[in-house]
C-alpha cells in the first residue's frame, strides 16, 4: 500500500472540492480556483470533509498513480488556502532586476536587458533590486516560472554569480593556480 496515497486529504473550512466525471477535480478556496484532470484509473471520493484516493488494483501503473494523485490534490488544496512562493536571489556586480506592470526586466551582464512577462495566475514581487519572489496558487506554474527566470543566468561555481534559489547552496570551485 502506498504510504502517501492512503493518507486522506483534509478539506479546510472555506474550501470546496468537487469531483466530476472523468476525474476532473475542481478546488475552490479563498485565493482562487484550480482545476485538474486526474488519471481515469484512480477512484477519488469525498468522505466526511476528506478527499480519499484509492486504486483499483496493484498494477505497477496504479501504484505509481496512487501517491501522485493524492499529492496533486493536496497541492491544489494547499494552493487555494495558503498559496506558493519561490524566492530567487541575484548575485553579481551590476546584476539587477526591475519591474514595471507585469514585465520583469533583468540586467544580467548581457548586451541587452532580458524581459519576462508574468504568466496568468503568477505574480513576481521585487524586494530591492536583487531579490525576486514568484507567487501563485498553482505549485507547478510557480516552480516552472522560477526555473525559467533562473535559466536566464544560472549560478556559476567560481564566483557564484548568477540567479539562484534563496535556499540553494552553490558548490564552489577553486580557480586557476599560477605556474612556478
Amino acid at each position: 500500500m502506498s504510504r502517501i496515497g492512503k493518507l486522506p486529504v483534509a478539506i479546510p473550512a472555506g474550501v470546496e472540492v468537487k469531483v466530476e466525471e472523468g476525474n476532473l477535480v475542481t478546488v475552490k478556496g479563498p485565493k482562487g480556483t484550480l482545476q485538474r484532470k486526474m488519471a481515469d484509473d484512480m477512484n477519488i471520493a469525498i468522505e466526511d470533509n476528506h478527499v480519499v484516493v484509492t486504486r483499483p488494483s496493484d498494477l505497477k501503473r496504479h501504484k505509481a498513480l496512487h501517491g501522485l494523485t493524492r499529492t496533486l490534490i493536496f497541492n491544489m488544496v494547499e494552493g487555494v488556502t495558503k498559496g506558493y512562493e519561490k524566492v530567487l536571489e541575484i548575485n553579481g556586480v551590476g546584476y539587477r532586476a526591475a519591474k514595471s506592470g507585469k514585465k520583469l526586466t533583468l540586467t544580467l551582464g548581457y548586451s541587452h536587458p532580458v524581459e519576462m512577462i508574468d504568466p496568468d495566475g503568477i505574480e513576481t514581487v521585487l524586494d530591492g533590486q536583487t531579490k525576486i519572489t514568484v507567487k501563485g496558487i498553482d505549485k507547478e506554474k510557480v516552480g516552472q516560472f522560477a526555473a525559467e527566470i533562473r535559466t536566464k543566468r544560472p549560478p556559476e561555481p567560481y564566483k557564484g554569480k548568477g540567479i539562484k534559489y534563496a535556499d540553494e547552496h552553490i558548490r564552489r570551485k577553486v580557480g586557476k593556480t599560477g605556474k612556478k
